[in-house]
């Protein structure tokens, strides 16, 4: 019953549920722009029916969204007051440019998506699904920037008010643009265009091991599966620059991540477990390969736990300046772990559709159907590394999560609240994943119009 942790519990159940939808819209908003690009190109009724079918469904999980990332808005100024009076004139401009400049962009435009296909010229409503997905990328950029401040603050400086101290903005393009931005925008955007490439191999695996809509199938498997490889192969170098990033940042961070308890070359860690009763490391590791990534020396000496742990006794901060161990460790093995999967899983769906190879392999047809669970579960390992890695500071360096949280909000407030926004997310979630369901088993849909044109020419043939 401790009005932090609880608070803190709350906070990751609603980002959690909230970024369940967030990569899996952009992610489909790439694969309708391509679908859409097609159609224009070939003016197919069937190329015209998978667009469509991909709007229902980026409309579907865009909608689940907006809905579950609200709250988040209103846990700053409840459960989070003093985090937001103290960083809030730095905060709150990338949420609001984000709500006006991100947010409203998209929505103008998928309301074109959605209505608007015999209102408007097909150059338009092509363009529509361009900004659509941009505005959705603008959506991130602003996000990224607001959380890459929280790892990184830069732009700012410190000041006293009537009501304490406060942080205010001095240079906005130093604080948007810090040393962490654009690694960790590169990074979330290519891990999302993995979502989406298996996304859309999943529903593809779904129609071909049913034997259902076959030539929409083939083609979405090529489509996904290509662009989930190409993103993978991405992956290595975008993951190299954020990891070196936060290796100039937060030294105290990485020696967690990779469980170094003794100053020196950090080495690369595979797999492994922290002994923190004993203080020791048991990990299969590439002796000093971090150290080497980071500077191509396998000399170079960043701090280890120990002496992190001792500047911070003597600076008085609490939990020895370091995250939970044993729990950031293994997420973070969770997300590199993953990392293989995909790579392999998208090799084999793009060669083997590639030679039409796939349309007996039920085995491996039914693993494609589970596979958007593998980008989905190494995104959740990687931002609940990159936050829970921040601890115990909200800001680094400069606010401890114990002083960011609201005084007056009782412990037994937040767990009620807690157990609500619990139950109703699951709720969000099962509607949403029913909906969606029933989306995919019936398929792309040819309009009525269209069909009505193909009868047509076929009576005249």
């Amino acid at each position: 019953m401790d009005a932090t942790l609880l608070a803190r519990i709350q906070f990751a159940v609603t980002i959690i549920y909230h970024f369940l939808f967030v990569p899996l819209s952009i992610g489909i908003g790439a694969i309708l722009v391509m679908a859409e690009r097609r159609y224009r190109k070939t003016n197919d009724p069937e190329d015209r029916a998978a667009s469509d079918f991909w709007i229902k469904i980026f409309t579907a999980t865009f909608a689940v969204g907006v809905a579950t990332g609200i709250t988040m808005e209103f846990a700053f100024g409840t459960n989070w007051a003093s985090f937001s009076r103290f960083v809030g004139d730095i905060f709150g401009a990338p949420l609001a440019a984000e709500a006006l400049f991100s947010f409203f962009l998209e929505s103008t435009f998928l309301a074109v998506l959605i209505f608007g296909r015999k209102r408007v010229s097909k150059r338009f409503f092509y363009i529509s699904t361009w900004l659509v997905w941009l505005g959705s990328l603008l959506s991130a950029f602003w996000i990224i920037i607001a959380d890459s401040w929280m790892q990184s603050p830069a732009g700012y400086k410190v000041i006293k008010t009537a009501t304490g101290e406060k942080a205010v903005l001095t240079d906005f393009f130093a604080a948007a643009f810090n040393h962490t931005t654009i690694p960790r925008y590169l990074h979330t955007v290519d891990a999302i265009l993995i979502m989406g490439g298996f996304m859309a191999v999943g529903i593809a695996a779904y129609y071909l091991y049913h034997d259902r809509h076959t030539k929409f199938a083939k083609r979405t498997m090529a489509v996904g599966a290509s662009l989930a490889l190409i993103a993978s192969i991405a992956m290595a170098p975008l993951g190299h620059l954020q990891a070196v990033s936060t290796l100039r940042t937060q030294p105290a961070k990485i020696a967690a991540l990779e469980g170094q308890w003794e100053s020196g070359p950090i080495n690369l860690g595979i797999i492994g477990w922290i002994d923190t009763k004993n203080e020791k490391s048991y990990v299969l590791a590439i002796p000093n390969g971090i150290s080497y990534m980071a500077d191509f020396n396998t000399k170079t000496v960043y701090p280890g736990i120990k002496e992190i742990r001792a500047k911070a006794a003597k600076a008085g901060i609490p939990d020895g300046g370091l995250p939970p161990l044993q729990l950031t460790f293994q997420i973070y093995r969770g997300m590199i772990l993953l990392f293989p999967v995909m790579l392999i899983a998208a090799f084999f769906a793009w060669m083997w559709n590639r030679k039409d190879d796939l349309g007996h392999r039920k085995k491996f047809l039914k693993f494609l159907m589970w596979t958007p669970l593998v980008p989905m579960l190494a995104i959740q390992f990687g931002w609940s590394a990159a936050e829970i890695g921040r601890q115990p500071w909200t800001v680094y360096n400069l606010l401890l999560t114990r002083d960011a949280v609201s005084v007056t909000v009782p412990a037994s407030q937040i767990l009620i609240t807690l157990i609500g926004f619990t139950a109703l997310y699951t709720l969000i979630y099962v509607a949403w994943a029913r909906v969606v369901s029933k989306m995919i088993k019936k398929g792309p849909q040819l309009a009525l119009e269209a069909t009505e044109e193909t009868s047509t020419q076929g009576e005249v043939a």
